[in-house]
């Protein structure tokens, strides 16, 4: 089976990633590291550029699990492009990094995470960064 990994260049992104290395050695699975870019935006602050994927990859080899590192260039809501992915290969578990966000920020900003938490046809482990 396979550990989702929805990762953006954050310290929750690295905590998601160091979180889902975990749980692929502890039930000798690989991890998919996925990343997208919207279309709308011409800068992105969640699209890892491609010497931080390099790095991902890099580290990944070193850790010994087996893992695939994938951007994704299209699409405007990261959440339903990991829903897609989700449906597509199927992973046993999801892990997102997630931050504090007030009641207000979630009310008027939606949240990325909960659309994932509620939605994902899989367990889905959010973590914090430290």
């Amino acid at each position: 089976m396979t550990i989702l990994v929805g990762y953006i260049p954050t310290p929750q992104g690295e905590a998601a990633l160091a979180a889902a290395i975990a749980e692929a050695r502890a039930h000798d699975e690989s991890v998919l590291v996925i990343n997208m870019s919207r279309d709308d935006k011409l800068v992105d602050a969640h699209r890892a550029e491609s010497s931080d994927l390099d790095r991902l990859d890099a580290d990944l080899a070193e850790s010994g699990v087996p893992h695939e590192v994938r951007r994704i260039e299209h699409g405007t809501d990261a959440a339903d492009q990991i829903l897609e992915v989700i449906d597509s290969e199927h992973p046993r578990m999801l892990v997102i990094g997630i931050r504090h966000r007030s009641p207000v920020g979630k009310l008027l900003l939606g949240s990325t995470a909960q659309r994932l938490l509620l939605d994902a046809r899989c367990p889905v482990l959010a973590v914090k960064a430290d």
